[in-house]
């Protein structure tokens, strides 16, 4: 089993304390501590023993959703039951508490959108732009970035008709296009901006967004002339629709003095908007 990272953190739910760890690269959160903010028990632990007698598929499936990890409590550290998000909303929805209510009609309301969605798929693509824009992204941003996940869907659906049958085996071709268009593999251009568990299109410049575009577009076009098939084939394609983007990278550095990659992100831009906006209401 991987293990989950030595450093704990915090939460705040329901105005309580949530302990949270780093497994498998993303949150998992103390059920524990879930629970106690949404219900009233003096002991919690026969609650979750009760809930579980109360809904058998959730026992059933319990060992799937739930882990015991090394989280920092008073006497050091111990290995708690801890889920991850998709986990936790599981285990909120057995619990009979007022305070779980909220979740449970945002969980209603968001499968409603999603059985929404399948009967018209443009209303996915106006909720992302309306979910874009509240975060406080541009509208010309927006613009290139549902541009780009169009692109990036066909460039998969090329992949899976060619052969590339798993996550692993797209995340390996995107590896190929990314190192030969930057110099980066998508983990390192992560490093590159300070990000974690960020979508790190979310955090690309313009330079950044177009030139992955270009070379997705670049290599479905690449794998379509050759009639490609199998990841052999797939990988030499990345590589050749990397580079040639690549070397145009290469030219616009040269022209403007500077990387394309930076290690600006979203978040740091979004934090000295939130500044600047707040100095000038005070």
């Amino acid at each position: 089993m991987e293990k989950a990272k030595a450093t704990n953190n915090i939460a705040l739910f329901q105005g309580k304390k949530i302990r949270k760890t780093i497994y498998q690269e993303e949150w998992w959160f103390v059920i524990a501590d879930i629970i106690n903010a949404l219900v009233d028990s003096n002991d919690i632990k026969q609650y979750i023993n009760k809930m579980r007698k109360r809904d058998p598929e959730l026992s059933k499936g319990w060992v799937q959703i739930v882990h015991p990890l090394p989280i920092k409590t008073e006497g050091g550290m111990q290995n708690l039951n801890c889920s991850n998000t998709e986990g936790i909303l599981r285990i909120i929805q057995s619990i009979p508490s007022p305070k779980a209510e909220p979740l449970k009609r945002w969980l209603a309301k968001v499968g409603y959108e999603r059985i929404q969605e399948i009967d018209n798929p443009e209303l996915a693509t106006k909720r992302t732009r309306l979910l874009y824009k509240l975060k406080g992204y541009s509208e010309d941003w927006i613009e290139k970035r549902m541009r780009g996940i169009a692109i990036r869907e066909e460039l998969t659906e090329e992949w899976q008709k060619c052969g590339a049958k798993k996550d692993k085996d797209y995340e390996i071709l995107t590896a190929e296009i990314s190192q030969a268009t930057f110099g980066l593999k998508p983990s390192e251009h992560k490093e590159v901006k300070g990000l974690k568990f960020e979508n790190l299109r979310d955090h690309m410049d313009d330079f950044e967004l177009i030139l992955t575009m270009l070379s997705e577009k670049t290599t479905s076009e690449i794998h379509r002339t050759n009639d490609s098939s199998g990841m052999v084939k797939l990988k030499d394609d990345a590589r050749v629709g990397g580079s040639i983007v690549g070397a145009t990278r290469k030219q616009i550095e040269r022209k403007i003095g500077r990387p394309i990659v930076s290690d600006k992100n979203f978040l740091k831009n979004n934090e000295k908007k939130l500044k600047n906006r707040d100095r000038l209401e005070a």
